[in-house]
């Protein structure tokens, strides 16, 4: 069956694409939770006169969405976590923890767009992976640690922006 989507729908297409799907799936879902509507001639010829209001509005998608990688490119995240002996966790972070240390450093993101793979149960510096939109990825530095350690560790890393700052005013 032809359908016309009406919004994202990952792994069919975008707004505005024509895609072939199965009777069942477009019937009990796609038409019901409002993701598409039938590929008539009249929706058709509705589609080509929004055509361009669709490509400004996705114009726009992408430039937020490619604003939004280079601002999560450059950030540094930090989850508090209970840290055993050799750096074990107990317990683990997912991406719910992510998000809300991204959240808290002023960045909403839903905890379905970050890419885990697996839980962290070792303390230290990862790199997690999110799903902004489409193909655009952005990779955070997440610090898991105590939360002692987690204020030494920026100690240390002002102390060495101090250091190199100080160096470059020798030269």
């Amino acid at each position: 069956m032809k359908v016309i989507l009406l919004k994202e729908l990952k792994g069919k297409g975008g707004e505005g694409d024509v895609v072939d799907v199965a009777a069942g799936f477009a019937n009990n879902f796609l038409l019901t939770q409002g993701y598409a509507v039938k590929a008539t001639k009249g929706n058709l010829k509705q589609l080509e006169e929004r055509k361009a209001n669709i490509a400004k509005r996705e114009e726009t998608r992408l430039a937020d969405a490619v604003a939004l990688q280079e601002k999560l490119g450059a950030m540094t995240v930090k989850v508090v976590a209970q840290v055993g002996e050799e750096g074990q966790l107990f317990g683990s972070v997912g991406a719910a923890q992510v998000a809300e240390a991204l959240a808290a450093a002023g960045v909403e993101i839903d905890k379905r767009r970050i890419e885990l793979g697996k839980p962290i149960k070792v303390a230290g510096a990862h790199e997690v992976v999110i799903s902004i939109y489409r193909d655009i990825k952005a990779t955070v530095n997440v610090l898991v640690g105590a939360e002692a350690d987690l204020v030494e560790e920026e100690v240390v890393e002002e102390a060495a922006e101090v250091e190199e700052t100080a160096e470059v005013e020798a030269e």
